[in-house]
């Protein structure tokens, strides 16, 4: 029978860290405050232009705007006062944008 060998004891071991290097103090950003101003003017509902540039068409720009294309018909339903054509849609044109609600 042969006896287990001794684990090492490293129970006495103490470490430590020193450095040549100055220590820096960290900045102290606890009072910092933040805002946001625009000289931009307001408009009620959060609606969103866009004007229209040569090669648009309501499907480019709802693609742009919503991610899909196929919503086209909402910015041509919210713009019926400029708009008797979905397909005429000139450069120059200033399009409301709505906001969905899907």
């Amino acid at each position: 029978m042969t006896t287990p060998d001794k684990k090492a004891d490293f129970s006495d071991v103490q470490g430590g860290v020193s450095s040549t290097d100055e220590i820096k103090e960290k900045a102290d950003f606890s009072d910092v405050q933040g805002g946001v101003s625009s000289t931009d003017e307001i408009t009620g509902g959060g609606e969103q232009t866009y004007t229209v540039e040569k090669g648009d068409t309501l499907s480019h720009i709802a693609k742009q705007v919503y991610g899909k294309s196929s919503k086209w018909n909402a910015i041509f339903e919210a713009n019926r006062d400029q708009l008797d054509d979905p397909d005429k849609i000139q450069p120059g044109q200033v399009l409301k944008i709505p906001t969905l609600n899907d």
